[in-house]
């Protein structure tokens, strides 16, 4: 148990790199939601983590299918996948949308200009449009907007936080792979890859 108690705490150290460390594969990840019909996968941007519980955050539209998807269905799943170090990292979630509150409003204030942009589109995230519109006004296609002109965004945006329920790791080797789960009372064991 040794082993996969070290390959564990090395995963959790890579995910506290990712934040800041936009080269990092773990950076971005993929998130699995449910709509009314059928899973949808999207890659997400990783913004924060905090270990004791385990929770992972990115931040969204709050327009956006995949908040409507996380309202309805609270239970998803993200995947981070590092292709270098051959190492698969699944986490069953339960997300909390953080909109209009106290977190989102901490949140939103660190947030830099040149993001929050992202928010100030006058499109919903999915929506169907006639043609082409980069959807952030376009006084700033090529400039970060001002600080007071960019609250006008804080109307769209929402932090997410997903409570992770159970890992599942599996490091891939040449000569016989790694898989272990760690379930929601930090139990360590490990599973046939």
């Amino acid at each position: 148990m040794d082993r996969i108690k070290k390959l564990y705490k090395a995963e959790l150290e890579y995910l506290k790199d990712a934040i800041k460390n936009g080269s990092s594969l773990f950076h971005t990840f993929t998130l699995a939601s449910l709509n009314a019909n059928s899973p949808e996968l999207r890659t997400i941007v990783l913004r924060d983590l905090t270990i004791n519980p385990l929770q992972i955050y990115f931040n969204a539209d709050y327009r956006s299918p995949k908040v409507q998807e996380l309202i309805n269905h609270k239970y998803c799943s993200a995947l981070f996948y590092d292709v270098n170090r051959r190492v698969q990292v699944r986490f069953k979630c339960k997300a909390t949308v953080h909109y209009q509150n106290d977190v989102s409003n901490k949140v939103w204030v660190k947030t830099a200009l040149q993001s929050r942009k992202c928010y100030m589109g006058p499109f919903a995230p999915s929506q169907k449009l006639d043609e082409w519109h980069p959807n952030i006004p376009k006084e700033y296609l090529k400039t970060d907007p001002e600080k007071k002109h960019s609250e006008e965004g804080y109307i769209n945006f929402c932090h997410i936080g997903l409570e992770v329920l159970e890992s599942d790791i599996l490091h891939l080797y040449h000569d016989g792979h790694i898989r272990f789960k760690v379930d929601n009372q930090q139990n360590l064991f490990y599973l046939s890859p």
